[in-house]
């Protein structure tokens, strides 16, 4: 995979791509990312890219001209390539929107700044606005940061394991249930006999119910939708009368 990133700060992404996941999809040949400074666009002697907004307001706005090109230096290239704006008035981003993203073999992320971006810029020449959350940001560098994270990781050969994105938060519309690892015990906390019985059936079972539980604490609004058993059905109306 490609993704081109528009920004005016590239500097911000050189940590990130070298480490951890990133940094190893980025030596495999996985992934390739090229970092566009929007600055060298301009054609301002002073390397401008915002400027005031009609209409009055607080605050500046991207100009129209060094984005348009910026962008239209990669599309001129290869029209194809999927064009991705991070907004705050985007679809919210999720797992599903991630794992739609993995299959693209291009990506240009514009990380937009100030009070927002040229509308005719969003008109012309990006696919889809999205959010990663209901919070206002500096920029669009850390939302990119987080799109390339969540879709690399998506990646075939990405990960050590395909069964790590099996069992996987929202991998099955579900968060995840409890982990646990060597010592057995520590300072009093046991963990659960079940994981110890080396009877998969079992483990398996408590882990779909812990999921269940965790999710109906912390996100119950992922339930919605979710097909249960009858048991798990009746169990989760139990809880919910406590």
């Amino acid at each position: 995979m490609r993704i081109d990133v528009l920004t005016l700060f590239p500097e911000m992404f050189y940590g990130v791509l070298c480490s951890s996941i990133l940094g190893k999809a980025v030596e495999k040949g996985l992934l390739t990312v090229n970092l566009v400074n929007i600055r060298d666009f301009s054609k301002d002697k002073h390397r401008r890219v915002d400027d005031y907004p009609y209409g009055g307001g607080a605050g500046m706005v991207m100009m129209v001209q060094p984005l348009y090109d910026a962008i239209l230096s990669i599309k001129g290239t290869d029209p194809g390539a999927k064009t991705i704006m991070t907004s705050p008035r985007g679809k919210r981003f999720n797992q599903a929107i991630a794992k739609e993203l993995s299959t693209e073999k291009h990506l240009v992320l514009v990380c937009g700044h100030y009070e927002g971006v040229d509308q005719r810029v969003i008109d012309s020449m990006v696919d889809e606005e999205i959010s990663i959350g209901d919070y206002v940001l500096t920029g669009g560098e850390i939302p990119s940061m987080a799109i390339i994270d969540a879709v690399t990781r998506l990646l075939p050969e990405a990960l050590g394991s395909s069964d790590s994105l099996e069992e996987e938060s929202f991998k099955q519309g579900l968060l995840e249930y409890p982990q646990y690892t060597r010592p057995a015990e520590f300072n009093g906390m046991k963990v659960p006999e079940v994981l110890l019985s080396g009877n998969h059936k079992e483990i398996e079972k408590w882990r779909r119910e812990k999921s269940l539980e965790v999710t109906r604490r912390f996100r119950p609004d992922l339930l919605e939708g979710t097909r249960l058993s009858v048991e798990e059905e009746r169990r989760m109306q139990s809880k919910n009368s406590l």
